[in-house]
């Protein structure tokens, strides 16, 4: 079956023109109820795992509170209710509902939301009723119910994306807007496919479609900016994702989304400003319309202090814990090759300041003087010099950037506060040369010794993917996104892809 989202076979169906209309028309027979009848059962397990979840850590509350002693009928009670209990602050929560679920981190939010407010309704109403509940039980079951539950959804999450990643529980999704515009969009949904959207065609406005072709970037253009209903139910679209263009203003919009009620299709709109998550994010009625207003990000303050705060311990920490791997690397590095152990290179930080950074030496000495020589033969991304099968590397720098032990010690700049331990990528002073406007907010932060460029795909990315990857970090920085990159960071140094 042809996919749209292998480049071979769309470069080979520009060539069957009308045949275009047949593939679209293969998800026709489908239907959109039939494309999400595994949402249903998604939810059902979620549902059951969760109930499985509190009994597990009500009995464990138990155990771990009375043993074998004898325990009150309010705490034995307590046990034997908390999956009710539990999956009710779950729908109070609403974390059952789908637009929270398989994507994003707002379920997990929900969750931790509901264990922190049934621990504050269980305190409060054994206090108010004078109920006899173990402080000892709740503090364990509670807890423990909250960390299975989020485990047991984040498997499910990744179990979703790997069937996704098989062709399976997709949404057919037709693109709207101009050409540049679409073309961005289809590679960035092609790029994370694990979010599930099958793009099958795309509507372009009539002045941009070429007469004798009905095909654009390998997607067929099944309409006009005008046809976009008539599509929607000609093909049981599952999702309409319209990107801004000065054809669909206000009015245009409103008519579509009115059109589109009377279907199965849903509908997304791309604001004019990416990169902006929705915590920034806020609709406020202004002079009786409602308008977007966007929050400042919040890079000073007690949220910097807090991060610095939270960097230098964690890395003083890993230093203390890994001190035996780091002398073994470094006595490996000494013995292997001549040269000193650490390699030393000035690079860009915050404001724009350089700092020397460390790194276990990789490279045979003198490395950074052949990269002239080398750089006909880069396979970086036309700014960054990277090299997959870089002669320069030594046996043992080989398997250290593979899985970025070369880059540990960094912890020791992030205690001196040269780095942090999440933040863009510390450039090189020539990279900066040769950056635009856009790159320049990345100086806003500290560099970092991981961040969304390292578990996005770090050298396979392009150079607008890094641009684009930075600034997003800039622009949605937090806590939460940080333990988020620290989390993700463990599988991209396993897996060990993209780095080189």
């Amino acid at each position: 079956m042809l996919d749209v989202h292998d480049g071979r076979d769309r470069a080979d169906a520009r060539t069957i023109g009308r045949g275009w209309s047949s593939y679209a028309s293969r998800f026709r027979g489908e239907g959109t109820e039939a494309r999400r009848a595994w949402r249903g059962a998604y939810v059902r397990r979620i549902v059951v795992g969760d109930v499985a979840c509190a009994a597990v850590a009500g009995a464990a509350g138990y155990l771990v509170r009375f043993g074998h002693q004898e325990a009150a009928a309010a705490s034995l009670w307590a046990a034997f209710l908390l999956p009710v209990i539990w999956v009710g602050s779950m729908l109070v929560a609403r974390s059952y509902e789908e637009r929270f679920l398989w994507v994003g981190a707002e379920e997990f939010r929900r969750v931790f939301f509901a264990a922190m407010m049934l621990l504050a309704t269980l305190g409060t109403v054994s206090w108010a009723f004078k109920l006899d509940v173990a402080r000892g039980f709740v503090v364990v079951a509670v807890p423990l119910a909250a960390a299975l539950t989020l485990a047991h959804r984040y498997t499910q999450r990744q179990l979703l994306h790997r069937a996704r990643g098989r062709g399976e529980h997709l949404q057919t999704t037709i693109l709207v807007g101009h050409r540049g515009a679409v073309a961005a969009l289809d590679e960035q949904l092609n790029r994370e496919a694990f979010h599930g959207y099958r793009v099958i065609g795309c509507c372009l406005p009539a002045d941009q479609v070429s007469p004798n072709a009905d095909a654009f970037n390998g997607l067929p253009v099944l309409g006009g900016l005008d046809e976009v209903a008539s599509v929607v139910k000609r093909y049981e679209v599952d999702t309409v994702a319209v990107l801004p263009c000065p054809e669909l203003d206000g009015p245009a919009l409103r008519r579509l989304g009115w059109d589109l009620e009377k279907t199965r299709s849903e509908l997304l709109l791309a604001p004019a400003i990416t990169e902006i998550v929705g915590t920034r994010v806020r609709i406020r009625p202004v002079c009786g319309l409602p308008l977007m207003h966007m929050e400042r990000p919040e890079l000073t303050g007690i949220r910097r202090i807090t991060k610095d705060l939270f960097d230098k311990t964690a890395a003083t920490l890993g230093v203390l814990f890994l001190l035996p791997v780091l002398l073994g690397i470094a006595c490996s590095v000494k013995v292997t090759s001549a040269g000193p152990v650490f390699f030393r290179q000035q690079r860009v930080g915050r404001d724009g300041q350089t700092f020397s950074m460390l790194k276990f030496r990789s490279m045979v000495t003198g490395a950074d003087r052949m990269v002239e020589e080398l750089a006909t033969a880069s396979d970086g991304n036309g700014v960054l010099f990277k090299k997959k099968d870089d002669p320069r590397v030594t046996r043992v720098g080989k398997f250290l950037r593979r899985y970025s032990l070369d880059e540990l010690p960094q912890l020791l700049n992030v205690i001196r506060g040269d780095m942090s331990l999440v933040g863009p990528r510390p450039p090189l002073p020539t990279e900066v040369e040769r950056y635009g406007f856009d790159m320049h907010r990345r100086f806003l932060v500290k560099p970092g010794l991981t961040g969304l460029w390292q578990v996005s795909g770090r050298s396979d990315l392009s150079w607008d993917d890094s641009v684009r990857i930075d600034v997003r970090y800039v622009e949605n920085w937090s806590l939460m996104f940080d333990f988020m990159i620290l989390w993700k960071t463990v599988g991209a140094v396993l897996r060990g892809s993209g780095a080189y």
